[in-house]
C-alpha cells in the first residue's frame, strides 16, 4: 500500500525531538495502536563512559533511505501513519538521537513494523556518530556495528 504523503512525516533534524508532537501525529482513529520508540544516548558502553555522541549524515542520500524505508514498512504493514526522524549534530546522555511513531490498526503489527523500521535504519542509512569518551578519545561507529 502507498501511504500518502499526508500520512508520513520524515526529517533529520539538529533539534530535539518532540515525542508528543510526532505521538499525535500518528495518532488516528482509525488505529487501535501507536507506538513511540525514542533511541537515546546511553552513558555506558561496552563498559567505556560517554559524554557526549555526535551525529554527522549525508542528508540528501539519508532522507531518501529513509523515506525508502517508511514505504517499505507500510508495504508490509498496514501503517496508518508513521514518523522517521533522526537527529545531527552533539547530543549529550539522555537525549534522543532517534524516534519512530507509527500507527496500525492492531498492536501486533504495530510492534512488528517498529522494530523492522529502527533495525533497517541502523543498516541501510547514511547517517554516523561519533563517541566522545570521559578518558577524552573518540571513535566514529557505524550505527550498525551496535
Amino acid at each position: 500500500m502507498q501511504l500518502p504523503s499526508k500520512n508520513r512525516l520524515v526529517e533529520l533534524t539538529d533539534q530535539p525531538i518532540d515525542a508528543d508532537t510526532l505521538t499525535q501525529f500518528v495518532t488516528t482513529p482509525l488505529s487501535g495502536a501507536v507506538i513511540l520508540f525514542l533511541g537515546t544516548v546511553r552513558e555506558l558502553t561496552q563498559g567505556k563512559r560517554t559524554t557526549a555522541l555526535d551525529y554527522d549524515a549525508y542528508p540528501e542520500m539519508a532522507l531518501a533511505k529513509m523515506n525508502e524505508l517508511v514505504s517499505e514498512t507500510a508495504e508490509k504493514w498496514p501503517v496508518q501513519k508513521i514518523a522517521l526522524v533522526h537527529r545531527t549534530g552533539h547530543l549529550e546522555p539522555a537525549e534522543a538521537s532517534v524516534a519512530i511513531a507509527l500507527s496500525c490498526p492492531h498492536r501486533g503489527d504495530t510492534f512488528d513494523a517498529g522494530r523492522f523500521l529502527i533495525d533497517e535504519l541502523k543498516v541501510r542509512v547514511p547517517i554516523w556518530k561519533k563517541e566522545n569518551w570521559s578518558d577524552g578519545t573518540t571513535e566514529w561507529v557505524h550505527p550498525s556495528a551496535e
